[in-house]
């Protein structure tokens, strides 16, 4: 009752093959694949741009607005209303 033998896994895996089909079971492999070597791809990314000292700063950088008054306070919500055509 505690571990299973290679032939209780490949009864396992002839029933799962016999539900879904070796097409579906192919693309769900390759769909997972791509997943995992997306999120090595961005995790690479993301660790390569946070060490090169080079790496462009216009992406973390925030533009910053200056008030005509020149004083530095939050920014109010911009209320706009739009009017349709009837």
């Amino acid at each position: 009752m505690g571990s299973f033998s290679i032939w209780h896994w490949l009864i396992v895996l002839l029933i799962v093959m016999m539900i879904f089909g070796t097409k579906k079971l192919k693309n769900i492999g390759t769909d997972l694949g791509g997943a995992v070597k997306g999120f090595k791809d961005g995790m690479k990314d993301g660790s390569s741009a946070a060490q090169d000292p080079n790496a462009p700063a216009a992406a973390a950088a925030a533009p910053q607005v200056s008030h005509p008054s020149g004083a530095q306070s939050a920014q109010a919500p911009i209320d706009v209303e739009v009017k349709h055509k009837s």
